[in-house]
């Protein structure tokens, strides 16, 4: 399982012109899942996220996480994640999990955010979907179990 994880003041996802999930000042976590993740994985990956010390306290260091500030996490599934891109020109993804498998993960991993008492908002599985945001820092980290 693969998690960007980027600080923002504000991020949201439109399908079709639809706004699916919008958030202020939080995370915006764009989630792959492998071929084989469980739901141990899962729950590695969502505590890395959440308790990431990515928040700036009153010295300007980083030591307040998602859950200190109460912020927001907007996750949007993006398979794409998983290319390996490593021969020819186009990327390889056949480490990435099969449609169906991934989304149970995915459903997962929004189920166990929300039972950490967060305000959790999504994009569309499988949809082509815009994501706008305002990277606060900027800051991103790559998550990766």
């Amino acid at each position: 399982m693969k998690a960007v994880v980027q600080r923002v003041k504000r991020a949201k996802v439109t399908v079709e012109g639809i706004i699916t999930g919008e958030i202020g000042r939080g995370i915006l976590v764009l989630l792959g899942v492998k071929k084989g993740d469980t739901e141990q994985e899962m729950e590695w990956v969502a505590e890395k996220c959440i308790n990431l010390r990515i928040f700036e306290d009153e010295s300007g260091r980083f030591n307040f996480s998602l859950l200190d500030i109460k912020g927001e996490i907007l996750v949007v599934s993006q398979f794409t994640l998983l290319g390996d891109c490593r021969r020819g020109r186009r990327p390889s993804f056949t480490d990435a999990a099969q449609g169906e498998e991934a989304e149970k993960i995915y459903n997962k991993f929004v189920s166990y955010l929300k039972s950490k008492g967060l305000d959790v908002k999504t994009g569309e599985f499988g949809a082509h979907m815009d994501v706008e945001l305002i990277n606060d820092g900027p800051v991103t980290l790559i998550v990766e179990r």
